[in-house]
């Protein structure tokens, strides 16, 4: 067993990271789905890479990113996910976690936290209100609210430098997330769900506007293009809003210019 793992088995039984033992159990110790998510991401992700993760959690993708030879700041506000993510981390010197949210602005954002569920906490109350008495979302409650601190991506790069990648997985918020965001990137990808398309709408003129040039999506947690071609916002706009219900949610894919002639 490597460092990590010994890391990740000894947080599930520890009673201070009760909250997020399930979300340990699910994104950790599968090496298929480990392998199937290396691949996927190595299409936007290179050896010497600087990849921001904005929603870490517990830093299953920050494994991935690790994997493939990226260096990572992985981004958080849930103090358990944090201590949990230095912990699994604490001997690697490319992986930096900064516990705060990104946002539009930078100083202090209201977060509501699911204490049941944390991997769906968030700082949107709209999400919240959408998620209420929604088919598939019965029983959810962000029942502890606190401040968290915000800075923005902007904020990062002049910090950390310029990513070749972005994961942004903020529950509603990634609007808001992007709204922080003054210069185009090689490649990003965002959270969308069918319970709030509208976000997915604003992430996608917010992005257009950035310089964005071609999108595609992955449904759920699939690690695989729902299309084909990669497609012009307008389209992209159109299929988001085809997606059944059921659908739930996803994450869409943008590619700059220069990336999608490079790759």
């Amino acid at each position: 067993m490597d460092a990590r793992a010994g890391a990740v088995e000894a947080l599930k039984t520890d009673p201070d990271a009760v909250s997020i033992r399930r979300s340990l159990e699910v994104y950790y110790g599968d090496p298929a789905r480990e392998a199937a998510m290396d691949a996927f991401y190595a299409r936007f992700v290179r050896r010497g890479d600087l990849v921001f993760d904005i929603g870490a959690h517990v830093g299953d993708r920050v494994g991935s990113f690790r994997r493939l030879g990226a260096r990572v700041v992985a981004v958080e506000p849930q103090p358990a996910c944090t201590r949990a993510l230095r912990a699994i981390y604490r001997d690697d010197g490319e992986v930096t976690v900064v516990e705060a949210l990104c946002a539009a602005g930078a100083g202090s954002v209201p977060f509501s936290v699911n204490s049941a569920n944390p991997t769906i906490s968030t700082a949107s109350p709209h999400f919240i209100r959408a998620a209420d008495g929604a088919a598939g979302w019965e029983g959810e409650r962000w029942d502890a609210p606190v401040d968290v601190a915000s800075l923005t991506l902007d904020g990062l790069i002049a910090e950390h430098g310029v990513p070749a990648f972005v994961k942004i997985d903020v529950e509603g918020y990634e609007d808001e997330v992007l709204a922080g965001l003054g210069r185009p990137l090689p490649a990003l990808s965002f959270e969308f769900t069918t319970i709030e398309r509208a976000v997915a709408q604003r992430c996608l003129r917010r992005l257009t506007g950035l310089g964005f040039q071609a999108f595609n999506l992955a449904l759920g947690d699939a690690m695989a293009l729902a299309s084909p071609q990669w497609m012009a916002a307008p389209r992209m706009a159109t299929y988001l809003r085809s997606l059944p219900y059921e659908v739930n949610s996803g994450d869409v894919y943008g590619l700059s210019r220069a990336l999608r002639h490079r790759r």
